[in-house]
């Protein structure tokens, strides 16, 4: 292990464990087993602490979810079709993704991004779960048909799954919630946060986006918060971590209420 690894990995540890405010460069010299100075020699300021650290969970968390969204590399989330099908051609992302971009972006700024963009063609000539061709192409076309297709491929069970592996690292998960916290206070950790938020609630978007949505960015955004709260209230909240029996249910009684009027 890389000696910033070692270092970021105690960092986690200590946001954990003792907060934001047991974070302290000598803290994690302890923390890691080194020699005191070294955290210093990597991360002078405690901003450059809090970015390598950042940075450092978020490759732990992509590697986590690796089997789950299908993460090409360590920052290229798979397309949508190839956790469906696993087709590796690429295609383009839909009309109204491309309008409109994750977490409303610029026109345009998925549909020149290569491989980290999501096709719609692998569904609109079989769908999912065999869904017949061309029934979940177009957004805008949204029926009832459509979100029970939805209901009844791999993504809810892709997301229950997803939400258990970030449960089941409670270590990691809390420190993820120190630094948003922090992050709110720090533009420079905020746009790093940001940056790296997008590059998992994106694939959330263009899976909804392949499978039909009319609205893929709202409704990844509503998933991605639905999710969150489930981590949030079964790790720093009141409520008890559910099975991934659980959490594949919840995940489909809330997609039923989101897109079974049609949108």
């Amino acid at each position: 292990m890389k000696r910033s690894e070692a270092v970021a990995d105690a960092a986690i540890t200590l946001l954990a464990e003792r907060g934001m405010r047991g974070l302290t460069h000598r803290a994690v010299d302890e923390a890691a087993d080194l020699p005191p100075g070294s955290t210093s020699n990597l991360a002078r300021t405690r901003a450059a602490l809090l970015e390598l650290t950042l940075s450092r969970l978020t490759d732990l968390e992509e590697q986590a979810l690796a089997s789950v969204y299908r993460f090409q590399g360590s920052t290229t989330p798979a397309r949508p079709s190839d956790a469906f099908q696993g087709s590796n051609a690429p295609a383009r992302p839909s009309n109204a993704y491309r309008e409109s971009g994750p977490s409303g972006g610029a026109a345009g700024s998925l549909a020149e991004s290569g491989p980290s963009a999501w096709p719609t063609d692998a569904f609109r000539e079989s769908g999912p779960s065999g869904a017949a061709a061309g029934s979940l192409a177009e957004p805008g076309s949204y029926d009832g048909a459509a979100a029970e297709a939805i209901l009844e491929s791999d993504l809810p069970g892709l997301v229950a799954e997803a939400l258990h592996v970030q449960l089941a690292d409670r270590r990691r998960t809390l420190a993820r919630y120190e630094l948003a916290l922090e992050a709110t206070r720090r533009p420079e950790l905020r746009k790093i946060y940001d940056a790296a938020g997008r590059r998992f609630r994106d694939p959330v978007v263009g899976f909804l986006a392949a499978l039909g949505s009319p609205d893929p960015v709202r409704h990844g955004r509503q998933l991605v918060a639905f999710g969150e709260g489930i981590m949030f209230d079964s790790i720093a909240g009141a409520g008890d971590a559910p099975s991934l029996d659980d959490l594949r249910e919840a995940v489909r009684e809330f997609l039923r209420g989101m897109l079974g009027s049609g949108g």
